[in-house]
């Protein structure tokens, strides 16, 4: 197995058995894909949600960029309720694992399917 998708193995766990929620292995496998190498540096492969620079980045960078969102308050509270409902949950927030309950929060899953 690589370690892409020993990861993505890892990933699926975390989403199915922490948060108790459905997987799109799919979806999530494009995800993961689409972060690139920040999936393997140890710093970059984690969201520190309690940093308002961090949190400022991944609206940027991968909500408005990414994602194709307007800045405005829905986008912030989705977000926000992602960060919430996952930090609860678990001290790692993987960022793939971000970018993927971000995508269906905002039912962008078809910017994946390019």
């Amino acid at each position: 197995m690589s370690k892409r998708e020993a990861l993505i193995e890892k990933y699926i766990e975390q989403v199915e058995g922490k948060l108790g929620l459905s997987v799109d292995v799919d979806l999530l496998r494009k995800v993961t894909i689409g972060c690139g190498p920040t999936i393997y540096r140890r710093d970059s492969s984690t969201v520190a949600a309690s940093d308002p620079k961090e949190v400022a980045t991944v609206k940027q960078n991968f909500l408005i960029k990414k994602l194709g969102l307007i800045d405005n308050k829905r986008t912030d509270e989705g977000l926000q309720k992602i960060l919430d409902m996952y930090g609860a949950k678990c001290r790692t927030k993987y960022r793939a694992v971000v970018y993927y309950l971000l995508t269906k929060e905002f039912g962008r899953e078809s910017v994946y399917d390019k």
